[in-house]
């Protein structure tokens, strides 16, 4: 599978020209040296937010029979907040028990940032990672564990600075054994 997606330059000219009007309505001129340029660069900088890296799912066959918890922790995690289109920041934990295939390591990074380039809620994100992974590989069990602070809660609102917000989707034997649903969690603490 192939994932792909591109904004063409008509696309981010229209963007300009609304983030141009935004800016001016908000009472933000966009005629001097230092903010000429700030509608494109907005539009340019919400489109690289909105767009993942195209990339091709690798999965091996899982020859060896390796029935053991494979945990990538750390994976970095920019998206947008859907309500306030402000980013939000952290880290993934995503981990699974093999079935017949396994997943390329790199692919784990290339999952999460395919569902986080776009408006998002964090506990959605976090589900769509698993069930993709429980889909495309047919594990015998997944874990996601996301942590990140909101910038619609840090610089607005409640101005609640360096808050981070954990969620996490279980499925299959990581959510069921209470061993291994143990063993994933200490394995994506630090």
């Amino acid at each position: 599978m192939t994932i792909t997606t591109t904004r063409d330059e008509t696309a981010l000219d229209a963007a300009e020209d609304a983030a141009r009007s935004f800016l001016e309505a908000l009472g933000i001129r966009c005629d001097s040296p230092g903010t000429e340029r700030s509608p494109r660069r907005m539009a340019e900088a919400y489109a690289a937010m909105l767009t993942p890296r195209p990339f091709e799912m690798t999965t091996f066959p899982n020859d060896e029979g390796y029935d053991e918890l494979v945990v990538v922790r750390s994976i970095p995690v920019q998206s947008l907040c859907e309500h306030h289109l402000l980013p939000f920041v952290g880290v993934a934990h995503v981990g699974y028990l093999p079935g017949g295939r396994i997943l390329g390591l790199s692919k784990f990074a290339r999952v999460v940032e395919m569902f986080a380039r776009r408006p998002q809620v964090q506990e959605r994100l976090t589900r769509q990672v698993a069930d993709w992974i429980d889909m495309e590989l047919e594990p015998r069990g997944v874990g996601v564990v996301v942590e990140a602070e909101h910038l619609c809660m840090s610089m607005r609102g409640v101005r609640a600075g360096g808050t981070v917000t954990t969620t996490s989707a279980l499925s299959g034997l990581v959510r069921d054994s209470p061993a291994t649903r143990a063993e994933f969690l200490a394995a994506v603490r630090p």
